[in-house]
């Protein structure tokens, strides 16, 4: 995998879509923050359903708190590990009113110093509501980086700091979201869809496949 190759990945992936962003819904930096940290080991569209129904009751770090922890619960039930990430998230909407006046923080320092907040996370909120070109390596992107070559790495530390290396500038604002949705939609785990891949040419993958 060269620089030419990575930038024609890119310029295709723009070019088929051009405004790429989470499939969560949010509309503040503290919906979104909340949403990520419910999303964990869960789908998107479980997520959704259940703050399709919380945000319109309680979207602010003080909302959430008024519901109390069986209120929230309430909503969030129906998502995996519902206990831990209610705790999670009541603890995260005390610190951000003790320290950071309700407004959620954007540096990634403050960040990770929330409760169920990582690395991750903090790379999505930073990218997604700050606008900041970082690049959240999730279990999609750790595969198809390694798959295609783009950025072969060990672990999602690694792989984060090759496709930070590696990706041009001009599309590392959106770099991850092409990357999720390629290995949401295409570039599959178990038998990826080369068939139908827009970069199937200049991938390095091996066994390719031609389903589509």
């Amino acid at each position: 995998m060269n620089a030419q190759k990575r930038y024609e990945i890119f310029a295709r992936l723009q070019a088929e879509n051009p405004h790429p962003t989470t499939e969560l819904n949010w509309s503040t930096p503290f919906e979104l923050l909340a949403a990520v940290l419910l999303s964990a080991q869960a789908t998107d569209v479980g997520v959704n359903k259940a703050t399709d129904k919380l945000f319109p009751v309680a979207n602010t770090p003080q909302g959430i708190i008024d519901l109390g922890i069986d209120g929230l619960k309430s909503y969030i039930k129906t998502i995996g590990l519902f206990n831990t990430k209610a705790e999670n998230l009541m603890k995260t909407c005390h610190l951000l009113i003790n320290q950071h006046g309700g407004e959620v923080p954007e540096t990634r320092k403050a960040l990770e110093a929330l409760p169920g907040v990582g690395r991750k996370t903090a790379n999505v909120i930073l990218n997604t509501a700050f606008g900041q070109p970082t690049i959240a390596v999730d279990t999609h992107i750790f595969r198809v980086s390694n798959r295609t070559g783009i950025a072969k790495g060990k672990d999602v530390v690694e792989v984060e700091q090759k496709l930070l290396r590696h990706v041009p500038n001009a599309f590392k604002q959106d770099a991850h979201h092409w990357l999720i949705l390629h290995g949401r939609y295409t570039c599959i785990a178990r038998k990826p869809r080369c068939g139908s891949c827009i970069i199937e040419d200049l991938c390095d993958y091996k066994d390719k496949t031609e389903l589509a």
